[in-house]
């Protein structure tokens, strides 16, 4: 599925659109160039999950955690690391896939071998404000991202 967004704010929407997908134990990668909206998408997903407070890009922390709506997400930034396997290092493994913890894991094809599942949108520049971002999915049900086909007026496939 390709979905195209034509500003930030549309892809604040997207991410916020995007949060009544996500349930606990979910990880979603989120690939694409510096500057190609993935931090800008987990600022929506943190909206629509009712986050109030400015959302930071963990770029130098590695890893931010929000505590929102029953979930604990976690924001983690893999472009630092040499290799994602170092991602494990960190300790994630006991945490991911657990009912009530989600992961947004930007740079995230850096480990998306060692994953059994994870949703994955990847972004690309179209112009300077837009975006277009291929979404797909390993080891879920295919109906998990269906909402998206059907609700949202912005999604082509």
């Amino acid at each position: 599925m390709i979905i195209t967004t034509n500003s930030s704010e549309e892809t604040i929407l997207l991410g916020a659109r995007f949060a009544k997908l996500i349930k606990g134990a979910d990880v979603i990668l989120l690939e694409g160039d510096l500057g190609g909206g993935k931090t800008t998408f987990v600022r929506g997903v943190l909206g629509g999950f009712g986050y109030k407070h400015r959302a930071l890009s963990p770029s130098f922390t590695l890893v931010r955690r929000y505590k929102v709506k029953g979930l604990i997400l976690y924001h983690i930034d893999l472009y630092r690391l040499s290799k994602g396997d170092d991602m494990f290092d960190l300790g994630i493994e006991d945490y991911i896939y657990k009912p009530g913890n989600c992961f947004l894991i930007e740079w995230g094809e850096k480990i998306e071998t060692s994953l059994s599942r994870y949703l994955k949108l990847k972004f690309s520049f179209v112009k300077e404000t837009s975006r277009k971002i291929a979404v797909s999915s390993k080891g879920y049900n295919r109906d998990k991202l269906k909402p998206l086909k059907e609700k949202y007026e912005f999604v082509r496939n």
